[in-house]
C-alpha cells in the first residue's frame, strides 16, 4: 500500500512504531456524546464516468483514460506535497479527528481517561500564547547537558541517557520478532542519525542535491540561531553538523540494499557487540535503557556502528555538541516558537519536498497528536466512524481473496510441488486484522497536561520509548497494530504473517458496502491481494509461514522466481518520472510485484463470486471487468509537487502513483481484453515483456 509498514522493514521505522498490547476491551462502535460530525465536508472520492477522458484511449495511457481531467482540475493544494485518492480519504479521516479532539478538550471527562489525555494534548497544541511564552525552556536543561560534553566518554553517557528517555537521534534502536524466532522479541539496532531524507544527498554532485546542501547548512545555522546561538558560531556549527552527517552517510547502506532481510539481522552477543565498538558499550547502554542485559541482540550494519564508535575517538567534543544541539531543536521545533516552526517548515516542507504553505494549526497539532498517542484517538474515531456492517463484509471480501489465492498457487506452473506445498503453508497462516484492535492499548502511565506542548511531545516520547522497551526478551503479542484506525492506508508483516486494514481506509474509492462488486474488488480487494502477495514478494518470501526468516524455496524455484522478476524490474526502471529521472525498479519490486499479484487475485476473486450464471450489469454503459480496472486506477489518482516526487524517487519503496495505476494491468490478458485491447497498444505488455509471477 501506500506506506506499506513491515515490521520487519527498518531498524530505524521501529522507533516510531507505537503497538498495542492487552488492556481496556475495544469499545462497540456507536454514538459518542459530544461529538458532532454534520460539518464534515471533506468529498468522497467515487468513481465518475463524468472524470473518464475519451481522447486518451484506455489501450495507450490508462492513467490518462480514467484519471487524466481528475489531475488536471486537482492541483497539489499549497498545504500539501501530494493529493489524491489517499489525500481526499485521509482529509476526511483529519476531519472526524479534529470534531473528536475539539469535543474531548471542552467536555469534561475524568483526570486519566483517553478523552481527557486526548483533550488535554490538543488543548496544549492549540494553545499559542503559552507557547510562545515558553520558548526554548523545555527543552533548556537537555540543552545544558549537551553545552557540558567535554569527551567521548560523555558522549557516549549523554546518548545511554538520551535513548533511555526516548530520544534517539544517532541510530536505530527497537524491538521486533527475533528473525530466527518470531514467538520472541528482541532488541534491533541499525543505522540512522541522518536529518536528509537518504545517503545519495550527502554524496552524490547533482545539481538539485547540491542545492539541498547549501540550505540545509542555512537551515540549522538559522535554527541554531533561534534557539539563542550567536550567528557567527551558528554558521561554524551549521558546517560542523554537515561535515558530520556526511560521515554517518558514508557509512550507511543504500534504501535498496536496506530491503534485503540479511542486511537488517546480525545477532551478536553483548561482549561481540563491546568489542566491535569499545567506545560505545552496549552492556553499559542496556543497563541505562532499563532493559536485562540479553543474551543476543542484532547489530545490523555494523561498518555503520564501526564508524561511529571512530568518531567518539577522532571527531572534536564541539562537532558532536553542535550536531547533537541541532538535532535537539530540529526535534522539538514543531512543538516550539512559532518562528522555529516556521523554519522547520520551510526547509523540511517548502526547500525539501515542495509544499508552499504550512497546514493549518489544527491540522499540524493532530499530528503531533497521532505521532504521540494515535491509538488512544483511534479508540474514539473508531465509536463514530466505522460501522459494523463493514467489518462484515470486509471479512467476507478477504475470505474470498484468500480462496482465489489459494487456487493460484495450487496451478502455478513454474513452482515445484515442494515449494508449492510450502507456498500453501504459509497461505493456511494468513492472519487479517480489520478497522481496529480486539484490545486497546492502556495509556493511564502518561502523563499530559493542557499547558505544555512541548512537554506532553517529550512525556510521549519516552512513555512510548518505554513501551516498546519493554517487549525486549517476552513473547511477541500477536494482538498489537502497528497502525492507528483513523490511518488511511494497510500493511502486511512479515514475521506475523498478518495482514492489517484500519478503518479509515475503508471507504471509497476503496471500499463501499452499497457498491458493485467491480468496485469494491477493483479498490479494496486489489488491496487485500496486494497486502496478502507481500507474504510471497521479494523480501516477505524469505520468511515461512511461522514468520521466520528461512528458505522454503528450493534453488529451481528460486531461480525461476528471479527471472521472472527481473522483467518486472526492467518494466519499472524504464517509466520516467520526470525529465531524465527514472523509478527504481529494484527499490520498488516488492510493492510491484503486490500490486501485479494483488490485482490478478482480485480479478479471479470477482470472477468467482460473481459464478458462472452471472448477468453482466452494463452500469452507466461499462463492463464489470471495465469497472473493475477503473477503480484500480482511481485509486492511484495522485498529484505531486516535483520537489516531492523527487524525494520519492529516491527513498520510496512505492513506484509513483500514475505508473502503479498502469504498470499491472498492462501485464493482465484480462485488461486487454475488457477494454478490447491489441498488440503494439502501450498497454499490452506481451510476450518476454509480459510479467506473470503469482
Amino acid at each position: 500500500m501506500k506506506h506499506r509498514v513491515r515490521a520487519a522493514l527498518s531498524v530505524a521505522i521501529l522507533v516510531a512504531l507505537a503497538g498495542c498490547s492487552s488492556g481496556e476491551q475495544a469499545a462497540a462502535p456507536g454514538a459518542t456524546p459530544g461529538i458532532d460530525l454534520s460539518a464534515i465536508t471533506a468529498p468522497v472520492n467515487r468513481l465518475q464516468a463524468a472524470d473518464l477522458d475519451p481522447s486518451v484511449p484506455a489501450c495507450r495511457d490508462f492513467n490518462a483514460h480514467v484519471n487524466g481531467k481528475w489531475l488536471a482540475a486537482n492541483p497539489v493544494p499549497a498545504d500539501r506535497t501530494t493529493w489524491g485518492s489517499f489525500e481526499l480519504l485521509g482529509e476526511r479521516s483529519l476531519q472526524i479527528q479534529h470534531a473528536i479532539a475539539k469535543a474531548a478538550m471542552t467536555g469534561d471527562a475524568p483526570a486519566g481517561t483517553v478523552e481527557r489525555k486526548v483533550g488535554d494534548f490538543f488543548a496544549a497544541g492549540m494553545d499559542e500564547a503559552a507557547i510562545e511564552a515558553a520558548g526554548v525552556a523545555p527543552i533548556a536543561p537537555i540543552l545544558a547537558q549537551i553545552d557540558a560534553l567535554a569527551s567521548g566518554e560523555d558522549i557516549a553517557a549523554f546518548l545511554r541517557q538520551a535513548y533511555a528517555q526516548g530520544r534517539g537521534m544517532l541510530f536505530g534502536f527497537g524491538a521486533n520478532a527475533d528473525f530466527k524466532n518470531s514467538e520472541m522479541v528482541i532488541a534491533y539496532a541499525g543505522q540512522g542519525g541522518l536529518s536528509l531524507p537518504e545517503r545519495a544527498y550527502y554524496l552524490e554532485d547533482r545539481e538539485d542535491y547540491q542545492r539541498i546542501r547549501a540550505a540545509f547548512v542555512e537551515h540549522v545555522a538559522k535554527t541554531l540561531e533561534l534557539a539563542g546561538v550567536d550567528p557567527e558560531s551558528a554558521a561554524a556549527q551549521a558546517r560542523q553538523v554537515l561535515a558530520f552527517e556526511t560521515r554517518l552517510a558514508q557509512a550507511s547502506l543504500p534504501r535498496v540494499e536496506l530491503r534485503d532481510p540479511a542486511k537488517r539481522y546480525n545477532p551478536v552477543s553483548l561482549a561481540e557487540a563491546d568489542a566491535l565498538t569499545p567506545n560505545f558499550s552496549w552492556t553499559a547502554f542496556f543497563d541505562a535503557i532499563g532493559v536485562a542485559q540479553p543474551e543476543m541482540f542484532s547489530l545490523a550494519m555494523p561498518g555503520f556502528f564501526q564508524e561511529i564508535n571512530a568518531m567518539l575517538a577522532d571527531t572534536p567534543a564541539a562537532d558532536w555538541q553542535a550536531y547533537l544541539r541541532f538535532r535537539t531543536i530540529d526535534a522539538a521545533a514543531p512543538y516550539l516558537t512559532a518562528a522555529l516552526e516556521a523554519q522547520n517548515f520551510a526547509f523540511y516542507g517548502r526547500t525539501l519536498r515542495g509544499q508552499q504553505q504550512m497546514q493549518e494549526r489544527w491540522k499540524r497539532v493532530l499530528n503531533s497528536l497521532n505521532g504521540a498517542m494515535g491509538e488512544a484517538l483511534g479508540q474514539l474515531y473508531v465509536q463514530v466512524a466505522f460501522p459494523p456492517e463493514s467489518k462484515a463484509k470486509m471479512e467476507k471480501l478477504v475470505g474470498n481473496l484468500s480462496e482465489a489465492l489459494r487456487h493460484r498457487l495450487e496451478n502455478l506452473e513454474w513452482m515445484g510441488e515442494e515449494t508449492k506445498a510450502k507456498a500453501l503453508e504459509k497461505w493456511s497462516t494468513f492472519t487479517p486484522k480489520i478497522g481496529y484492535p480486539e484490545q486497546w492499548r492502556d495509556w493511564s502511565g502518561l502523563q499530559v497536561s493542557a499547558d505544555s506542548y512541548a512537554g506532553n511531545a517529550l512525556a510521549a516520547a519516552a512513555f512510548n520509548y518505554r513501551y516498546m522497551l519493554d517487549k525486549i526478551g517476552k513473547p511477541v503479542d500477536r494482538k498489537e497494530w502497528f497502525m492507528s484506525p483513523q490511518t488511511v492506508n494497510a500493511y502486511y508483516n512479515s514475521t506475523r504473517n498478518e495482514i492489517v486494514f484500519p478503518a479509515a481506509i475503508l471507504q471509497p474509492p476503496f471500499f463501499d458496502p452499497e457498491a458493485d462488486d467491480a468496485l469494491n474488488y477493483g479498490g479494496i480487494g486489489a488491496v487485500i491481494g496486494h497486502e496478502m502477495i507481500h507474504g510471497y514478494d521479494d523480501q516477505g518470501s524469505k520468511f515461512d509461514a511461522a514468520g521466520n526468516f528461512e528458505n522454503w524455496w528450493t534453488d529451481e524455484d528460486r531461480a525461476a522466481f528471479e527471472s521472472r522478476t527481473a522483467i518486472l524490474v526492467e518494466q519499472f526502471n524504464g517509466y520516467e518520472a520526470l525529465p531524465g529521472l527514472f523509478v527504481n525498479g529494484r527499490l520498488t519490486l516488492g510493492e510491484n510485484i503486490a500490486d501485479l499479484g494483488g490485482l490478478t487475485v482480485a480479478y479471479d476473486a470477482m470472477r468467482r463470486a460473481q459464478g458462472e450464471g452471472f448477468v453482466d450489469p452494463m452500469i452507466e454503459g461499462f463492463t464489470q471487468s471495465q469497472r473493475f480496472f477503473m477503480n484500480w486506477a482511481t485509486v492511484w489518482r495522485r498529484n505531486f509537487t516535483e520537489a516531492e516526487l523527487k524525494v520519492r524517487l529516491n527513498t520510496d519503496s512505492h513506484a509513483p502513483a500514475n505508473f502503479r495505476a498502469i504498470g499491472a494491468p498492462s501485464n493482465m490478458p484480462a485488461f486487454a481484453e475488457a477494454f478490447g485491447c491489441e498488440s503494439g497498444d502501450p498497454m499490452v505488455r506481451e510476450g518476454d515483456a509480459r510479467v506473470v509471477i503469482w
